[in-house]
């Protein structure tokens, strides 16, 4: 026998579904970081229009972090300066990100040492940065006792890091690199090339001279003309090769 719907407890379970997303969504605005809204953290630096989105993730040494204009920090992210809270690490800035720069959700950058991540940089969630390896150079004490090793970590502007990708101590990453999601990277990585694996390996590069080498498989996307409407792009997405063609053919006409 079907049971009978009690409307009144489907009404109640609407009800009170929607009154907790719309709590969970006041949450979320309101636990946001902002420079006019920092709430507990003092940053030594955080630029207009910088938001952090709540909940946030581990963040300490905030006075030793400076954060660009217009950047974007997903929910749960880590933002560390030093070993531990409320140590002293001198005048200078230990991590430093730039204008533009997007950090992914659950992504961590640990700057126990000198971090700088370039500006309009852009993380995929779960990006691993650190400037701090375990060492093991003692076999009869347990490796989490042992004095870490510390090394400077330089991101380059205008990277593209993906998801789950790990930037190991000393890593030095110039500008307009993508690395790979899951890639594991340390040493050098020139300008304008794509690294990938673990460890990570260039697997493409751009040079003056070459071109891109190997050379790219598909072509560059086009952007989107400058006052083009959401219905004209309506439209252009419904023709099909034929109607691409003839309209093709009558921009070349005119």
């Amino acid at each position: 026998m079907p049971q009978r719907k009690n409307t009144f407890s489907s009404w109640r379970h609407r009800a009170a579904q929607r009154a907790v997303h719309a709590a969970w969504a006041w949450a979320q605005r309101s636990g946001s970081v902002t420079a006019e809204r920092p709430g507990r953290l003092r940053f030594g630096a955080i630029g207009e229009a910088t938001r952090l989105a709540f909940p946030l993730g581990t963040v300490f040494g905030e006075p030793w972090i400076h954060l660009g204009s217009h950047c974007i920090i997903g929910e749960q992210v880590t933002l560390t300066a030093g070993l531990m809270p409320d140590l002293d690490l001198g005048p200078d800035p230990i991590l430093r990100i730039g204008d533009g720069v997007v950090l992914g959700r659950g992504s961590h950058v640990i700057a126990d040492t000198t971090v700088t991540i370039g500006s309009d940089c852009y993380f995929g969630p779960y990006v691993y940065v650190t400037s701090t390896n375990h060492s093991y150079d003692d076999p009869h004490q347990p490796i989490g006792r042992q004095w870490p090793r510390m090394q400077p970590v330089e991101i380059g502007p205008g990277c593209w890091i993906g998801t789950g990708a790990v930037i190991l101590p000393g890593a030095r990453i110039g500008r307009n690199v993508v690395v790979a999601a899951g890639a594991v990277v340390r040493g050098s990585v020139p300008d304008h090339a794509v690294v990938a694996g673990a460890p990570a390996r260039v697997v493409r590069r751009w040079t003056p001279d070459d071109g891109w080498q190997p050379p790219l498989r598909t072509p560059a996307p086009v952007p989107i003309p400058d006052g083009m409407t959401p219905g004209q792009l309506a439209a252009l997405a419904e023709l099909d090769e034929d109607g691409l063609a003839r309209l093709a053919q009558l921009e070349t006409e005119g």
